[in-house]
């Protein structure tokens, strides 16, 4: 387990670019030792890039890396004792499962008793250990993945496990199982691992800790409650949960907030000399109903979703579209014409695309 420091990290793959179109804008991170991180934003946004930067795949144009202190900027990625699992499986197809299991340990010379004894642990926290002998060919995708995950974790002094996407290629019917046993077997073994992924779902359902990026930034670092919860911005709002986070343009009248000409109350203040004001609230809090009262405004029915368990029903409401996810026991409003509650404690003030909390 090694703690990760990024220091003043920033890459342009155009030398003489100005920084605003470096792929990686200069960042200062810290990844803690034995902790399991998500890198997560669209294509293009600079996730890739800060891994290879990590793995020593590409050289950084500034900053520093630290592994648990020691700069290891220059080193190559044979110096940085780190495991990578790729998008595509990498095996040795002609050997067979314990084989590859064992093959980083027999290369560092471990003897051969406490390298079975470390592969057969391994192999059983990744449910292979009934095929240990089988040839790995013989495998299904997402089985070899799990044996390129197990050669980073059979070694005990692997600074970081680094995964590139690894469920890309692997069965949507599958995945929720390979997810799951990834966040058991990390657990488990308790390396630090940074893995990138694209999918919201996949990163708030592995890591312990998500950070989302776009066009080369860092937007929020937290867990995955504290993103859900409270988005730092209207990006991250939009970005993560399905339905995106709703936000409603607000009006200020006598130094008040008001939707529609009716008054909003939040549990938070909305600081003065915003140029564009907004409530946020997440369609899980969205309450609908016929009864008037603090924070209700009238809504008129625009679409209904399915969602399996769940509806989503899209309202109009004065400050835009707003979207409730509601229990399908709980039926359509028989009215097109009805009332959106916005609970205050729910209800988060945006000042500019930033969340503002002053109480």
């Amino acid at each position: 387990m090694t703690r990760l420091d990024i220091v003043d990290v920033g890459h342009s793959y155009m030398p003489g670019a100005e920084e605003e179109r470096w792929a990686l804008k200069p960042l200062r991170l810290t990844f803690e030792a034995g902790k399991t991180y998500a890198l997560v934003g669209p294509s293009g946004c600079g996730k890739t890039t800060l891994l290879n930067i990590l793995s020593g795949l590409v050289r950084p144009s500034q900053g520093h890396i630290l592994f648990d202190g020691a700069d290891v900027t220059a080193l190559p990625t044979r110096a940085r004792n780190i495991a990578q699992v790729f998008q595509f499986p990498v095996i040795y197809r002609s050997m067979t499962v314990y084989e590859n299991l064992a093959f980083p340990l027999q290369c560092r010379r471990w003897d051969k008793a406490r390298v079975d004894a470390k592969v057969r642990q391994v192999a059983e926290a990744l449910d292979l250990d009934d095929r240990l002998h089988q040839p790995a060919r013989r495998l299904t995708a997402d089985d070899k993945q799990l044996i390129s995950l197990g050669r980073g974790l059979v070694r005990d002094d692997v600074a970081a496990v680094l995964m590139d996407e690894p469920l890309t290629v692997i069965d949507p019917q599958l995945k929720h199982s390979l997810r799951r046993k990834i966040r058991e077997i990390t657990e488990q073994f308790g390396p630090t691992v940074i893995y990138v992924t694209h999918d919201q779902y996949e990163a708030m359902s592995i890591a312990q800790e998500v950070l989302v990026m776009k066009d080369g930034r860092a937007m929020q670092q937290g867990t995955p409650e504290q993103l859900f919860e409270a988005p730092s911005s209207t990006y991250v709002g939009y970005f993560i949960g399905s339905p995106a986070m709703n936000f409603l343009t607000l009006d200020r009248a006598d130094g008040h907030l008001t939707l529609g000409g009716r008054p909003l109350t939040m549990a938070w203040d909305m600081p003065g000399g915003t140029t564009e004001c907004q409530v946020g609230i997440r369609p899980e809090y969205v309450q609908v109903g016929t009864e008037p009262g603090p924070n209700t405004f009238p809504a008129r029915l625009r679409d209904v979703r399915d969602h399996g368990p769940q509806r989503v029903l899209v309202m109009e409401v004065a400050g835009g579209l707003v979207r409730a996810k509601v229990p399908r026991e709980d039926g359509v409003p028989a009215s097109e014409e009805f009332l959106v509650r916005l609970p205050r404690a729910k209800a988060l003030p945006y000042a500019d695309g930033r969340l503002v909390l002053h109480s």
